[in-house]
């Protein structure tokens, strides 16, 4: 099955955040390096995050959640069990894409965008996957999907290949 292990992120705790954040607060644009680190501690980028990060680097806290907000890799919530990336750039669009996204969204009972605190899928668009050769192309679990019909979305939303 291609859900994430939630296991391999630790609980939000606030003494381990204000160590990864001081591991990498003297690094030139440290903001980013931070977040990211941040991110792959806990999963998020926890509310409580916010000020840490902007206290450490100098920051104010409208400058750090316009970071985390600019760049969709960033989380506000925990992860879903599982992330789907459907391509909309033209080369995936004009092979279908935006019919997957109806599909996908209809098996996972979740729409494109919303996560839900627990999910086990969450679906987010992306604007290209780089696999534009084999269009439409989708993400599941991190892996690299092309010529994704409905039926092979059906498959690998129920985790089969």
């Amino acid at each position: 099955a291609f859900v994430t292990d939630r296991s391999a992120f630790s609980p939000w705790d606030e003494a381990r955040a204000r160590a990864v954040i001081a591991a990498l607060q003297d690094l030139p644009g440290a903001c980013l390096p931070v977040l990211h680190a941040l991110q792959a501690e806990f999963g998020y980028i926890h509310a409580e995050a916010i000020p840490l990060v902007a206290e450490a680097l100098v920051l104010s806290r409208a400058e750090v959640v316009g970071v985390v907000e600019f760049y969709s890799d960033f989380r506000r919530e925990p992860p879903a069990g599982s992330v789907i990336k459907i391509c909309l750039a033209d080369a995936c669009r004009s092979m279908g894409s935006e019919a997957l996204v109806a599909h996908i969204e209809h098996l996972a009972g979740t729409r494109m965008g919303e996560t839900a605190v627990g999910a086990a899928i969450a679906i987010e668009p992306v604007y290209c996957l780089g696999n534009c050769a084999l269009s439409p192309a989708i993400s599941v679990g991190g892996r690299l999907h092309g010529r994704v019909t409905p039926e092979k979305a059906s498959r690998l939303v129920a985790g089969q290949p």
